[in-house]
């Protein structure tokens, strides 16, 4: 079934053009100022990553109600002509003010601020906030997860996880923006020019019969690999592996834990390589 396919100047709530026609109607075309910001943080959570800029200016710069767009409103059945060759004629005109992306930001600052005639800043209200709050969020929880790695790099694999692909392709890029090195998510390393990581899934080591052969001929294939330990025992797995290897290994051996959001990889070889990242929540 292929994708539904929309106009992106609809990613917008009804009420912003209820309220368009309301302001034409009205002749309301004076400049109005929209500000995005957070009245308060959580408790121990002391700023946020500023996140989304990008896919607002896109956005912005290419704002149109193409046919299709006009057709489906008319079918609404709630608007008058004259506002559709409004709409019809309709671009962004305003100004954008913006922390750059990756800029720590603090309760009561905005990230964002649209200066534009109030119809246009209205009208792209649903999209910004939908936008910036998201990939802030993703963004602010990766920052928090590469401090506490302290220099071990981290690694996103969260596509899995992600509310749907358009999700799964910001998060990779917001992780990015906050210091995350790689991510799994192919589509995004061919999209944002990310480094891409990857290791194993438990399904490789359990379409073997043993454990440890399973162990053994990936790490004769990728040297340099991560092993999972955690499909059946974990503290087993890993000391079969330490006596046959010692400190002298080729590959790192890695225990996953579902509660908590990152995975601490350690190396026999040497303490905690790298971290992967399998959550995205705040």
């Amino acid at each position: 079934m292929p994708p539904p396919q929309f106009s992106p100047v609809l990613l917008t709530d009804l009420y912003e053009l209820t309220m368009l026609q309301a302001y034409f109607e009205e002749h309301m075309r004076e400049v109005a100022v929209f500000s995005l910001f957070v009245r308060r943080l959580p408790e121990r959570r002391n700023y946020l990553m500023a996140c989304g800029l990008d896919d607002v200016l896109a956005f912005l710069e290419t704002l149109r109600f193409d046919q299709a767009a006009l057709a489906y409103i008319d079918s609404l059945g709630r608007f008058s002509t004259r506002f559709l060759q409004y709409l019809d004629q309709l671009r962004f005109t305003g100004d954008v003010y913006a922390v750059p992306e990756g800029t720590p930001v603090f309760a009561n600052e905005p990230l964002v601020e649209i200066e534009a005639p109030i119809a246009e800043a209205q009208l792209v209200e649903t999209f910004v906030m939908n936008q910036v709050h998201l990939q802030t969020v993703l963004a602010s929880k990766a920052a928090r997860v590469v401090e506490a790695a302290r220099g071990r790099q981290v690694v996103d694999f969260g596509l899995r996880r992600m509310h749907g692909s358009d999700a799964g392709l910001k998060a990779a890029r917001a992780f990015h923006i906050a210091g995350v090195h790689a991510t799994s998510n192919l589509a995004a390393g061919q999209a944002y020019g990310l480094r891409v990581a990857g290791t194993l899934a438990h399904s490789y080591i359990q379409a073997h019969d043993d454990e440890y052969e399973a162990f053994r001929a990936f790490a004769q294939l990728y040297p340099d690999t991560v092993l999972l330990v955690d499909t059946y025992d974990t503290l087993a797995a890993f000391a079969r592996w330490s006596i046959s290897h010692g400190n002298s290994g080729p590959a790192s051996v890695s225990a996953t834990y579902a509660s908590i959001p990152a995975t601490w990889t350690t190396s026999p070889s040497r303490p905690a390589a790298c971290s992967t990242m399998r959550g995205s929540s705040a």
